[in-house]
């Protein structure tokens, strides 16, 4: 990390003052697997305050896997605070691993690229999604998820950048630790804003 950190405040001093004011930014790390899926799922363009009590509230009614999640009846999520929407998109992954044409264990073995072109297939699992898991699950270390609101308006205030592909074109030379800068900017983000998170 001392290392990513180094190099990102050469590219830009705004690194170094961000860990001036606020200190080292936490490293997210979540479980690989199935749950952690569903839980981003969740955490789909809601808070992830409310989307883990909700991720809370199915694991204390019921056990999270594809078996019983692709048999949980509509109403059953809708009880638990499920969105449709999102119901949908929890059984197509719950039937993607049971039918073996989605194989979690083995995305671990894979390129970054190869998870995207996997999990993308999915219906309901975006770039935004895949980009959390890549870093969260498989500590991915050059990523920017341009799909994430808290970072695109952190780059908009701190750099003054307002369009999503100049923001992809500046992020370029943070390579081949954008994963950090990324944590860098959230850090600032929720810092900023008194707000703590548990990832």
């Amino acid at each position: 990390m001392q290392e990513a950190i180094d190099f990102l405040s050469t590219k830009n001093p705004i690194f170094q003052e961000i860990i001036e004011k606020y200190g080292l930014p936490p490293i997210p790390k979540r479980p690989q697997g199935f749950e952690t899926l569903v839980l981003l799922i969740l955490e789909q363009q809601v808070s992830i305050d409310s989307a883990k009590a909700t991720f809370l509230k199915i694991k204390a009614y019921t056990i999270c896997n594809p078996e019983t999640m692709s048999v949980l009846s509509d109403e059953e999520f809708r009880s638990l605070g499920v969105s449709r929407q999102k119901t949908k998109y929890i059984k197509i992954l719950a039937d993607a691993v049971l039918s073996k044409e989605l194989d979690i264990e083995s995305l671990a073995t894979k390129s970054a690229q190869q998870v995207r072109e996997e999990l993308i297939k999915l219906k309901g699992i975006g770039n935004w999604t895949i980009d959390i898991y890549l870093m969260f699950c498989l500590q991915e270390p050059d990523l920017i998820p341009l799909g994430d609101i808290a970072v695109v308006n952190t780059i908009k205030e701190l750099l003054d950048i307002h369009d999503k592909q100049e923001m992809e074109i500046h992020a370029q030379q943070w390579k081949p630790y954008r994963s950090y800068a990324t944590y860098l900017l959230w850090h600032y983000y929720l810092n900023k804003r008194n707000r703590k998170i548990t990832y």
